[in-house]
C-alpha cells in the first residue's frame, strides 16, 4: 500500500517503512506524528483518488532525527563595479520513518 502525501508545500510518494526527509516538522527523535493531507491511496487495483483529500485517510509516521542539510553556497556577484557577496545555508529538516497508513 502506498500514499501520496502533502507537507512543506511538497508532495511525497511513501509506504509503510519509508525514510523520508521533509521540510523541519516541530517534535523530537520519538515522536508520534500524523499526516492528514492525504492526496491519493493506492493498493494493487485499488486507488483512491482525494478532491482534494482523501476523506478519514491519514499516515502515521515517527519522527528519527532533527538536522541540518549539506550546506550552499550563494554567491553574488556584479561585473565591474566591485560587487561581490558570498553566504551559506544550511537548509533544517527532519527525517521520518513511516510507519503505518489508514484510509
Amino acid at each position: 500500500m502506498y500514499a501520496v502525501i502533502k507537507t512543506g508545500g511538497k508532495q511525497y510518494r511513501v509506504s509503510e517503512g519509508d525514510l523520508l526527509h521533509v521540510e523541519k516538522l516541530g517534535g523530537g527523535p520519538g515522536d508520534a506524528i500524523t499526516f492528514a493531507e492525504v492526496l491519493l491511496v493506492g493498493g494493487g487495483d485499488a486507488v483512491k483518488v482525494g478532491r482534494p483529500m482523501v476523506p478519514g485517510a491519514h499516515v502515521s509516521a515517527q519522527i528519527v532525527a532533527q538536522e541540518k542539510d549539506e550546506k550552499i553556497i550563494v554567491f553574488k556577484f556584479r561585473r565591474r563595479k566591485n560587487y561581490r557577496r558570498k553566504q551559506g545555508h544550511r537548509q533544517k529538516f527532519t527525517a521520518v520513518k513511516i510507519t503505518g497508513i489508514t484510509v
